[in-house]
């Protein structure tokens, strides 16, 4: 493989057919910067900070972008430092460098973050967590989180404790590729001109990748390398142009670069926050001032030695601060972040720095390479370990089925009543809890799978989408968001049994009220539910139903708010009822149900709720969400009030044996098969 791959066969440049490639910024100094490691430390504490919930410093996670720019001019550097001495660069001891220096420290700390996610946190979602470290363990987890980042219904899922591991991945990507590259320019070439072009280009397009991705998906453009490849791709344009550098008189650098460059990072920190649209062309502020502090060639105030001794720590305290601060139970984010860094220390103290300086390691690049995969084979085991072993949540006794009970009483509504009351109390779940834990996100309506419920991105409503009895006489419309769409199982019961044509049109995030509306998410405006609230109604007036059915969350906020947010929402409501009625079509519409605050299954498999299922019961007056829409809504005739299927002064999690919602605001597709009956009672003899 070596001979074909050409990893241990380096390039070799002839002194008379090379450029000098000079890597220190400034005349004399060798390969380690002090200023850079002070960087390090600017860069991880403004990441802890903005995790742990320092005021002021939300914008805290522009480190990353910091630590991108220092990692692509350190790793460009290095190897044109190596292509100067030796005329070769060999690239199976790059990534023999890469795997002694990072996988140590990592496999421990993924190692002990497998180990207490199975003890601290919720049993439901150990499997995820296993696969999140065999993802960051193969430097693939970026991928992984921008995937789950756009399932609309994962989004209020705590974050995994190998969240973070993100950068890093996006970081092993960059290192795959340009040594690869410098290798390619050193055959081509053998200049280091034309490789600065290629590298221009590259950023150029990257950085227009993020722009153009982050309004079309947040997810990937956060996670995605190719939104990212830019600001690494920047650190190595300085590294490349170092020469030109070192014409900057050092008193400019310092008091110019260096605190311009500062200030830029610092003011993206305090004036950013999680309504910024990030990365986009607001990353490029904080890469701009890493560029210049890199550029500047020293700064007097990351050279202290505390500066010195956090930048030391810096990969260590990365590593571990996320799941100190999701998995301790005790203790306040700066307390969990103190405690992050003395774990840092010791992991610094006897891991990473004992092997990344043993000599054995590093002389032959296939030592290097082995440990990395010993490291990364010993992850996956504990992980696959850990996910074969039994893990359920303790359960009682069995329950009367609820689903029976309503199916088959003449008092529907007052036995569901009185199952709520009883659940308010309850203890151990029931043993034969439907559907159970770990199957409630995947207990969803089929036409999140079969094409009929939109996603965000999509603006047109989509064709067919018909059940129940297609060759019905009456057709009935389902129409709204995902609060709707959870209603599906039993409008399709009600349809099959009725012999109704039901259409599903409905769409993540799009309330059915005729109103442009804010997506936290994009953070911009909407613009994919107005066209689709546009289409559905178009096609609605096609099928001339004669009844829709709409249901919407009231969770919702205008792009554009008026003053009198009851007014502008009363109007928006008025347009849809008169669009749905203007055909003759009876509307009926469904007010929102109650969101829970938090995952359901999560709270329901937490160690300190095991045997204590009532924990998780939230009052009603926390569960409701909207008053301006709910009150608006509420007024029309012919509104269905949900509200006493699921609470009385009080929402449980459980009712009967029945498990009420997948996630914390959709009902399990379960629990909306048995209120079926109900709701074809208030939908009258249609």
């Amino acid at each position: 493989m070596r001979n074909v791959a050409a990893l241990d066969s380096p390039a070799r440049l002839l002194p008379s057919q090379r450029d000098p490639l000079p890597v220190a910024v400034r005349p004399g100094e060798g390969g380690f910067r002090p200023d850079i490691e002070g960087l390090r430390a600017v860069a991880v504490l403004l990441v802890v900070a903005a995790h742990a919930g320092v005021p002021l410093l939300a914008g805290g996670y522009v480190g990353v972008d910091v630590f991108f720019v220092i990692s692509g001019f350190l790793i460009t550097s290095l190897l044109l430092r190596e292509a100067e001495r030796t005329g070769r660069i060999s690239v199976a001891r790059f990534y023999c460098r890469r795997a002694v220096r990072l996988l140590p420290a990592a496999a421990v700390v993924l190692v002990s973050t497998l180990v207490a996610a199975r003890f601290l946190l919720p049993t439901v979602r150990l499997g995820e967590y296993c696969k999140d470290a065999l993802s960051a363990t193969g430097y693939v987890a970026n991928l992984r989180f921008a995937a789950i980042g756009t399932d609309y219904l994962s989004a209020d899922q705590q974050p995994s404790p190998f969240q973070h591991f993100w950068s890093l991945a996006v970081e092993e990507q960059f290192y795959l590729v340009w040594p690869l590259l410098i290798l390619a320019a050193a055959h081509l070439w053998r200049r280091r001109r034309p490789l600065a072009a290629v590298l221009a280009v590259l950023v150029v397009a990257s950085f227009a990748l993020s722009v153009t991705e982050t309004a079309r998906s947040a997810s990937w453009a956060y996670f995605g390398p190719h939104t990212r490849a830019w600001e690494l791709g920047a650190g190595a344009l300085v590294a490349l142009g170092a020469a030109r550098l070192t014409k900057i008189p050092r008193t400019l650098g310092w008091i110019g670069l260096g605190w311009i460059g500062l200030a830029a990072i610092l003011t993206a920190a305090i004036t950013y926050d999680d309504a910024t649209a990030y990365p986009g062309w607001h990353a490029a502020l904080p890469v701009a001032g890493a560029v210049a502090v890199i550029a500047a060639g020293g700064n007097r105030l990351l050279e202290l030695r505390p500066m010195q001794t956090v930048g030391r720590l810096s990969y260590s305290w990365y590593l571990w601060h996320w799941p100190v601060l999701l998995i301790v139970p005790i203790g306040n984010g700066v307390a969990k972040a103190l405690l992050a860094l003395v774990l840092a220390g010791a992991t610094y103290r006897w891991v990473e720095n004992p092997l990344r300086h043993r000599r054995a390691l590093r002389a032959k690049a296939w030592r290097g390479l082995s440990l990395g995969a010993a490291l990364s084979a010993t992850v996956a085991a504990v992980a696959v370990l850990l996910a074969l072993l039994p893990h359920a949540v303790p359960a009682g006794a069995r329950r009367a089925d609820l689903r029976r009970t309503l199916a088959t009483s003449s008092h529907a509504e007052q036995d569901l009543t009185r199952a709520i009351d009883a659940a308010r109390r309850m203890g151990p779940l029931p043993a034969n809890l439907t559907p159970a834990l770990t199957k409630a996100a995947r207990d969803r309506p089929k036409v999140w799978t079969g094409g009929c419920h939109a996603d965000v991105p999509v603006t047109t409503a989509p064709e067919g989408c018909f059940y129940g009895d297609p060759a019905g006489t009456r057709t009935v419309v389902l129409y709204g968001d995902s609060h709707a769409a959870q209603w599906f199982p039993a409008m399709e019961r009600l349809a099959t049994d009725r012999h109704w044509r039901l259409v599903e049109l409905t769409k993540s995030s799009c309330s059915a009220a005729d109103l442009p509306l804010w997506h936290d998410t994009l953070k911009r405006e909407y613009t994919e539910c107005t066209a689709f609230h546009r289409s559905a109604l178009a096609r609605i007036g096609r099928l001339h139903p004669s009844l829709v059915v709409v249901g919407s969350s009231f969770n919702y906020r205008p792009a554009h708010p008026e003053a009198d947010l009851s007014a502008q929402w009363r109007a928006a409501w008025d347009r849809t009822f008169a669009q749905l009625s203007a055909g003759g079509a009876r509307v009926t519409a469904i007010a929102d149900t109650p969101y829970m605050g938090g995952s359901v299954p999560e709270c329901l498999a937490e160690p300190a709720n095991a045997g204590h299922a009532a924990h998780c019961t939230r009052s009603l007056r926390s569960t409701v969400r909207g008053p301006e829409q709910r009150a608006v809504v509420l007024a029309h005739a012919g509104v269905i009030d949900p509200t006493a299927w699921f609470c009385t002064d009080a929402c449980p999690a459980v009712i009967g044996n029945l498990l009420v919602y997948r996630d914390s605001n959709h009902m399990t597709t379960t629990y909306a098969l048995a209120l079926a009956p109900l709701l074809g009672a208030r939908l009258g003899d249609h």
